[in-house]
């Protein structure tokens, strides 16, 4: 029986608060709030910036035993064109930047990236509260102008942990390219991410594929139908715009379920998140799984 963990991409975003969190509630207590509701979390801030180990501890100290944090990794590992204000004060100096003012990619950075990230995550490993790890790709990272060994040593850097990739190139899946990705994936046991986004042939819109290449987990993460919001949406609210209805929600729940038949675990993240558009799918999908006895989560 697969264990099915239902979240959302952060749990601190704007819209949550003014339409989904009780209005007089503390921000202290949003993260309870919202364990209450949820097991399991996509922190989102980290792609952005490193937290402090006390802020990652005081995550733990806040959310029950059972609680699971994924982590999507910083910008700079995840090949985002990424300012040198993005890292932490200590390496700004030691980044080399091209000529437009952005960090360039090296071993040595990677390393440091790395080592600052997983120290700060460290309180999760020694809470037992440390999901998937998410390497969010970008759009420009496709296969005509890079290769998927370009990753392998961050790879390294984050062996042993769970590493789920989502590429946002929909020619990594493309024709011949997609038995190439898939052993890729395969040989370094990490966890594709499937994906619910717009039914629209564009090279920024993955089709939503089920692909099967961890040996215990697998991950969907649905970002809306929108397909003007996400191509051409200015705001992450604009991007992932959409509310969907309660047949869409069975839908994916009855994709979840088979893509999940062979696996340990299976993580449903909605990362829709205009207003209160995500936590509130998220939570109909809760239902909509308890409605269906064979299945845990």
């Amino acid at each position: 029986m697969s264990k099915i963990l239902v979240g959302t991409a952060s749990w601190s975003d704007l819209g949550y608060i003014a339409e989904w969190y009780p209005p007089t509630l503390p921000a202290s207590q949003r993260l309870p709030w919202y364990a209450q509701h949820f097991d399991m979390v996509e922190v989102n801030s980290t792609f952005y910036s490193i937290p402090d180990k006390r802020t990652t501890q005081h995550w733990c100290e806040q959310t029950p035993e059972n609680f699971t944090f994924n982590v999507k990794l910083h910008r700079f590992l995840s090949r985002h064109s990424t300012g040198p204000d993005f890292l932490s004060p200590d390496l700004r100096y030691e980044a080399e930047l091209d000529s437009s003012g952005r960090v360039i990619v090296t071993p040595g950075m990677e390393d440091a990236v790395v080592t600052r990230m997983l120290e700060a995550l460290e309180p999760f490993e020694r809470c037992n509260k440390l999901g998937v790890l998410l390497l969010q790709l970008p759009p420009s990272f496709g296969p005509r102008r890079h290769q998927l060994h370009e990753l392998e040593h961050l790879l390294s850097l984050l062996q042993g942990h769970k590493l789920a990739v989502e590429l946002r190139n929909r020619d990594w899946v493309e024709g011949i390219q997609l038995e190439a990705t898939t052993e890729f994936f395969h040989s370094h046991n990490l966890v594709f991410v499937s994906v619910d986004t717009p039914a629209v042939d564009h090279f920024k819109l993955m089709p939503s594929i089920d692909i099967t290449t961890h040996a215990r987990i697998g991950y969907l993460r649905a970002h809306g139908r929108n397909a003007r919001g996400y191509l051409t949406g200015r705001t992450v609210a604009e991007r992932f715009d959409y509310d969907y209805p309660d047949e869409e929600l069975e839908e994916i729940a009855e994709r979840a379920i088979r893509f999940s038949e062979s696996l340990d675990e299976m993580h449903i993240v909605f990362n829709n998140n205009r207003g209160a558009y995500a936590p509130k799918a998220a939570l109909k999908m809760k239902q909509v799984l308890e409605s269906k006895p064979a299945w845990a989560f």
